[in-house]
Order: C-alpha cells, then sequence, then structure tokens
C-alpha cells in the first residue's frame, strides 16, 4: 500500500505558514490520526515540544512512536490532525525543513566502507553553514577511529557516529532514535552530555527509547503512549508522583522478619520481599514518611543490619509500569517500515 494515499487534503497556505506568535513550541501534534489500512498506529494524539526542552516520547513496543516520529520528520504521512514542526507541515514542507532539523537514527544510513571523518565531511557538503566535522569528531570520542570503516565500528561508535551527523547541519529540532542503545558506561556520558549542551543552546531535543533510567537523566518533559493514544504526560518527577503510593523502598539482608518490622514501624504496616534483599514498606496513607524511615532504620540498627538503596518515591521505570500496566520495559519499537526517504538521513540543501 502506497501510505502517501492516506494523506487528507490539507489548506497548501496554511501547510507552509510558519507559525507568526512568540510562542516557543517547536513540535505541535494535535489529534494526529495515522492508520495502515485497518491498522490504527496512532490515535487522536496530541503533544508539544518547545525550543530548549527535551521532550521523551515513550511507550510499549508497537505504541505508536516511530509511527508519530516519522510522520514529525516528514517520511510518514498522517490520516487526520495536524502536525507542524518549527511552524510547517513536515509533509507538504518538507525540503524546507530538512535543513533545520537533525534525525539519529538507531541504525543504517551510513555509507559502510568511509570512515567518520570521511562520513561528517560528506555530510558537511550538504549544508551551507554546517558544524566543523573535526570539532564533532572530538565532541562524540571518535578522533582515534576517524579512518575506521562504519562496518568495523563498534555499535556504541556507530551510535556516536550517528549522533554526530545528526548534529553537522545545527539543527533546530533535534530527533533522537534510541540514542544510547549499545553505547558503553563513558559513551552514555558523551551522549548524555551533548543532548543537555544541545537543549542549552535552545534546541528542541525528541528522543524515543526504551532505556527509561537515560530517559529520566535527560528528559525536562516524558510523553507516554500506548496503542497510539496519550496515557501521560508532565516531568519524570510529576509522573513518579503521580503514581507513588507512600510505599518505602530499601535493601538489607534477605530473609529478614518482615512482620517484626512492619509492627515497629506503624499499625497497619506490611514490608515485602520483593526480591531477596529487596523490600517494599507499605505504610498507612497518614503515616509520615520520615517517621516510617526513623522506626525502619531504628529497627534494622538494633539487629545489625546494614542499610542500601533507599528510596520514598519512585523512578520513572516504576511511574511507566504504573501507567501502561506492563510488566516490563518498553523494547525498541517495530511500527510499519517508513518510506525509504527516511533511511537517508535528513540534510540541507545548497
Amino acid at each position: 500500500m502506497d501510505h502517501a494515499d492516506a494523506a487528507q487534503p490539507q489548506d497548501a497556505a496554511a501547510s507552509t505558514e510558519v507559525a507568526s506568535d512568540s510562542s516557543d513550541a517547536a513540535v505541535v501534534c494535535s489529534d494526529v490520526v495515522i492508520r495502515y489500512g485497518d491498522t490504527l498506529a496512532v490515535d487522536r494524539l496530541s503533544f508539544t515540544a518547545h525550543r530548549g526542552e527535551v521532550l521523551a516520547l515513550l511507550g510499549p513496543n508497537g505504541a505508536g512512536k516511530t509511527s508519530t516520529v516519522e510522520a514529525l520528520e516528514g517520511y510518514r504521512p498522517v490520516t487526520s490532525g495536524t502536525m507542524r514542526v518549527l511552524g510547517l507541515d513536515p509533509g507538504r514542507d518538507h525540503n524546507a525543513l530538512v535543513a533545520r532539523i537533525g534525525v539519529m537514527l538507531q541504525k543504517g544510513g551510513v555509507y559502510p566502507m568511509l570512515g567518520p571523518a570521511q562520513v561528517l565531511h560528506l555530510f558537511a557538503a550538504y549544508y551551507d553553514d554546517p558544524e566543523d566535522p573535526d570539532a564533532l569528531l572530538d565532541l562524540v570520542g571518535l578522533r582515534g577511529a576517524r579512518r575506521t570503516p562504519w562496518r568495523r565500528l563498534s555499535g556504541g561508535e556507530q551510535q556516536r557516529l550517528a549522533l554526530a551527523l545528526a548534529l553537522v547541519g545545527k539543527p533546530e529540532v533535534l530527533f533522537l532514535d534510541e540514542p544510547t542503545a549499545g553505547v558503553d558506561p563513558e559513551g552514555r556520558i558523551v551522549v548524555r552530555d551533548i543532548i543537555t549542551a544541545s537543549r542549552d543552546k535552545g534546541m528542541c531535543v525528541l528522543l524515543t527509547t526504551h532505556e527509561l533510567a537515560e530517559a529520566e537523566r535527560v528528559a525536562d518533559r516524558v510523553v507516554i503512549i500506548d496503542h497510539g493514544r496519550l496515557l501521560a504526560e508532565g516531568t519524570p518527577a510529576e509522573l513518579a508522583s503521580g503514581t507513588a503510593d507512600g510505599s518505602v523502598r530499601f535493601s538489607t539482608d534477605p530473609g529478614i522478619d518482615t512482620d517484626s518490622l512492619a509492627a515497629a514501624v506503624a499499625p497497619g504496616a506490611t514490608v515485602v520481599e520483593e526480591r531477596p534483599g529487596t523490600y517494599r514498606l507499605i505504610v498507612a496513607i497518614d503515616t509520615p514518611s520520615p517517621a516510617a524511615v526513623a522506626a525502619l532504620t531504628g529497627w534494622l540498627a538494633e539487629r545489625g543490619l546494614a542499610l542500601g538503596d533507599l528510596r520514598t518515591g519512585q523512578s520513572l521505570e516504576e511511574a511507566y509500569l504504573s501507567i501502561t500496566g506492563s510488566r516490563a520495559v518498553p523494547e525498541p519499537e517495530a511500527d510499519q517500515p517508513a518510506t525509504s526517504g527516511r533511511a537517508r538521513r535528513s540534510r540541507g540543501r545548497r
């Protein structure tokens, strides 16, 4: 099926009109629907991402993340609703948009026999005012592998090169697909720092990832979708507090007397050993957390037990699982194949 046939006609004048107000909105989805025949991939999805913001788009496998991002990049039509990136319609105004966005793909898009230096210089030639390719090599830590063919780079090195290629055109909006997948711990720090620096320069960064701990570190706001629908949005802290249940999580020796500890903390409290040595203390809603924590630490101290990993709130991963009702973190998505245009990286024109 040619998905271009699914796009509904829109006002041509409206499609090329750049937003005239002073809003800092860089990416806008409004009641977006994307269908593939009888399959509904995105169902009336609405959200906004701003300049100077990192927005993480999260959801289970098949949630519609890839379809949404590919439509925002201009490589997939929407069935209904509207999308605007920097005030432009991604589909109708694609040629005007590609010079202003950066796209990082998780796989492919690079000539396998070329080294990072050659690839970056090649891609820089597509833009009127590119970043310095050699400076980008240093930024992503690939100076030592500058001549190594892409196919011989490690997975993490390929990811860092993909990030450099997304940055070479000085984009105003940066789309990142699984930016830390396969990256070693040192590389994760590099990627994280680059994302933060891009945001601080006023760039809008929209990323998809199944690594929720990374999303919690770098994202200013999070949008969670499932079956193409918006489930929740907010800062990681807001999402965590909105699903919090007053539990206290901690670790100590396995097999402690959970009934004795619960009785020492407060009437009606319960303690569950979720995994060997990892516990969850559940207290009444009107029991102050400081009092519960004090009772917990006192009980452990009396028995000479060490206390580790004490948390009185939830992580983004725990909030995600609560919101989606999932039993596992999201996996890399396998939506419908993109049109062939997205397999080539977004690039400007001279």
